[in-house]
């Protein structure tokens, strides 16, 4: 368990974490620009959270044996991680649903006005598919079904570290 509650304060561990996460955005640009996926708005919006995943991957290693750090660290991974989750189980939803009138897809992202990303990086934030659509599937999920198994995969070694941290009686 020990070593498992230091893995928060070494380096390695979060550029991994980064790197893996970094790995997922490359992916899915491969997925829009090589296999002519275009991502819909509940795409978008998984992209962002696994964006906030890197920053936390980012911030957790600029310092990690900085309690500070490490709390902000485990707060953009939580909320990034839950959040892309509940956004995956929806947009699953969508696409299984057999009322047509259930749900309704956006054309554009909800972002504060303050920062209108789809406007600044239209090549990696605009939407242009249909959420309904299953164009892809591996093993019998589709794109949205994996992205909430990674999600999930995400949020249970957040909550492993952190508890491990706190049974070890060592701050977070």
């Amino acid at each position: 368990m020990n070593w498992l509650a230091n893995l928060s304060t070494q380096r390695t561990p979060w550029l991994l974490f980064s790197g893996i996460v970094f790995l997922l955005e490359v992916i899915a640009l491969f997925f829009q620009y090589n296999m002519g996926l275009a991502p819909c708005i509940m795409c978008i919006y998984q992209r962002t959270a696994v964006l906030g995943l890197l920053f936390a991957g980012i911030i957790g290693a600029s310092k990690p044996n900085n309690l500070v750090v490490r709390i902000v660290a485990f707060t953009v991974w939580g909320v990034s991680s839950v959040w892309g989750l509940l956004i995956a189980r929806e947009h699953i939803e969508m696409q299984t649903t057999t009322d047509p009138f259930a749900f309704s897809c956006e054309f554009e992202p909800n972002f504060p006005e303050f920062m209108p990303l789809h406007h600044w990086i239209p090549q990696f934030f605009e939407a242009t598919g249909d959420c309904g659509n299953i164009d892809w599937q591996f093993a019998g999920l589709s794109m949205p079904a994996w992205m909430e198994v990674i999600f999930v995969l995400f949020t249970a070694t957040l909550f492993a570290l952190v508890a491990s941290r706190l049974i070890s009686k060592k701050s977070l």
